[in-house]
């Protein structure tokens, strides 16, 4: 069941845009991406209006001290697993509204963050490109869980242990030296 659960995460993602206070510009970009001129929802991505339903979180603008709650909210309402995107500069590391007064230094000082688009304003083809990458990544941990709760014995620091090694000449470390073989 749980094969499934990912390959549906993977195949089709739900993200969830929130606003933490910016200026539009990302806003603008991240609606963009999901508008017919890059139609996204061919590859299964689509906008939800609920955070119980969302897969992905997209968070763009700096986090004002107003909207650091409402973040964590959003976030604690989220299915397992969790994917954060810092999209855009100000989201990122606070941008232009770093130091400032009223703003925190990015989404991380609120809610775990596993993926950064940089730029200000991000373009819609750097997001999509956040979201495969982030996908990609969150699909490798999955199958790297999986397979260390079906077998715990052949995994190791979340790779598989029976995997070939190459052999370092040096040493002849992973090679058989009792028989040689001649030509």
């Amino acid at each position: 069941m749980g094969r499934i659960i990912d390959w549906a995460r993977n195949r089709s993602p739900w993200i969830l845009h929130l606003n933490c206070g910016s200026c539009n510009g990302c806003d603008i970009e991240t609606l963009d991406a999901l508008m017919p001129r890059y139609d996204v929802e061919r590859f299964g991505i689509q906008q939800m209006d609920t955070p119980r339903h969302a897969d992905v979180l997209v968070a763009t603008g700096p986090v004002t001290r107003q909207m650091a709650p409402r973040l964590e909210r959003v976030y604690e309402q989220m299915p397992e697993p969790k994917l954060v995107i810092a999209a855009g500069s100000c989201a990122a590391t606070g941008g232009v509204f770093k130091d400032c007064y009223n703003c925190h230094e990015g989404v991380e000082d609120v809610i775990p963050v596993d993926m950064y688009v940089p730029g200000c304003p991000i373009s819609p083809e750097a997001l999509i490109d956040g979201i495969v990458a982030l996908l990609e990544e969150a699909g490798q941990d999955a199958k790297a869980e999986r397979l260390a709760a079906a077998k715990p014995e052949i995994v190791q620091d979340g790779k598989r242990i029976d995997q070939a090694v190459a052999a370092d000449p040096e040493t002849r470390e992973g090679t058989d030296e009792s028989e040689s073989v001649e030509a």
